[in-house]
């Protein structure tokens, strides 16, 4: 593993992002003494929701709801418009 200062690796950034995105392993010190890691990770809606606003999976599904509702009462009522390509 290759182990870099926050500012060796602020300094070139990108470069150390795309060494981690093909694979290489790579750590940043953190003033604390621990190392992070750089890695690539897959995010994932349910996942995103989550994260940011500590929404449920069941909490997701209400509110999908709830805007496929408004969506079809919209279209409806001629407020909404069908996008045609």
């Amino acid at each position: 593993m290759k182990t870099l200062t926050i500012t060796k690796a602020r300094a070139n950034l990108s470069s150390w992002m795309s060494k981690a995105l093909a694979g290489e392993d790579i750590g940043i010190i953190h003033p604390s003494g621990e190392i992070l890691a750089l890695r690539r990770v897959e995010v994932y809606s349910d996942d995103y929701a989550f994260q940011e606003y500590g929404l449920t999976e069941k909490q997701m599904a209400q509110i999908a709801e709830k805007l496929a509702a408004k969506d079809a009462a919209a279209l409806k009522s001629g407020k909404l418009k069908p996008w045609k390509a």
